[in-house]
């Protein structure tokens, strides 16, 4: 007795975007994690409140500061402005300039040596390096407060006191900077391309330019922002180097005002005037920073 095969069924092949073996069915909703996000709403608010005070509290005049709900806006912000302007022939602006100059040119200087310092670390060999380099990391955990009387002392026996020098030369070097100039150029610089450069007759000093800056760009771009914003908080340095108040920088200014507002009230308004304008330059600095961290990454990027 003859008999008919049975057909072979064939399976479908799965679709699109699904893997094969698993139960295919509608999507399930995503479960939000409340305890997570109810942490970083609380810290967010925890760093957003007081910024959101100096933005009300600015625009409020001297009568109102102390009367009025705390959130609410007031209407003096443009007298404040002027008066802080007009407060010793402008010497709030002298003070937003001193800033600039230490933060700026203290950042640029202190990039350019962690850069030389963190590439030297990571491509040469030799002997105490790691010893050196641990050293040095120890300034790390070190408190600010411990190492500024030791750089007044040196300064004083140097005669740099009460100078722009005495705030701009303990900044230069950062073991911070330093440490991370290190780790980026040991993971972004390959040795390959180093050899190479060495073996089609390039100099050291070459391969680091045309080489190795390219691809550090993003690292260092984040060691200045890092140190702009370190030299622009900074208060006990140039509080401790300074005592011509011409030369002192935002923090130590507002710091003097701040001071005299226990005598004289209407200067409160003027500190947090003062306060609120010091935060621009640094929100612009990160707008304008931010479009290179995306375009370094993709043109320092190295296949290997």
């Amino acid at each position: 007795m003859t008999g008919l095969a049975s057909p072979t069924l064939r399976k479908a092949p799965p679709a699109p975007g699904t893997t094969p073996g698993v139960p295919q069915g509608p999507p399930r909703p995503r479960r939000t994690a409340l305890l997570p996000t109810a942490a970083l709403v609380l810290g967010a608010l925890y760093c957003l409140l007081p910024v959101a005070w100096v933005v009300v509290a600015a625009t409020k005049a001297d009568d109102e500061l102390f009367s009025t709900f705390t959130f609410l806006p007031g209407s003096g912000f443009a007298d404040n402005l002027g008066e802080l302007t007009s407060y010793r022939d402008g010497i709030y602006w002298k003070w937003m300039g001193n800033s600039v100059l230490y933060a700026g040119l203290g950042a640029l200087l202190s990039t350019v040596v962690s850069a030389f310092a963190g590439y030297a670390l990571a491509v040469y060999r030799f002997r105490g390096r790691e010893l050196f380099f641990n050293v040095m990391l120890t300034g790390v955990l070190m408190p600010p407060v411990i190492l500024a009387i030791p750089q007044y002392l040196l300064m004083a026996e140097a005669d740099l006191t009460d100078s722009y020098v005495s705030v701009l030369l303990p900044l230069i070097l950062s073991p911070y900077g330093v440490y991370l100039g290190r780790i980026y150029a040991e993971a972004a610089v390959p040795m390959e391309l180093v050899e190479a450069g060495r073996v089609d007759g390039a100099g050291e000093w070459r391969i680091f330019s045309r080489i190795a800056v390219p691809m550090l760009a993003p690292g260092l771009v984040t060691i200045f922002l890092f140190q702009f914003v370190a030299i622009w908080n900074n208060f006990l340095l140039p509080f401790i180097m300074l005592g011509d108040d011409e030369k002192f920088p935002m923090t130590v200014g507002l710091f003097t005002l701040l001071k005299q507002g226990a005598s004289q009230p209407a200067l409160y308004t003027l500190v947090i005037t003062g306060a609120l304008l010091a935060v621009v330059p640094l929100i612009a600095l990160f707008l304008v920073i931010q479009r290179f961290w995306s375009l370094d990454l993709l043109s320092g990027a190295v296949k290997s």
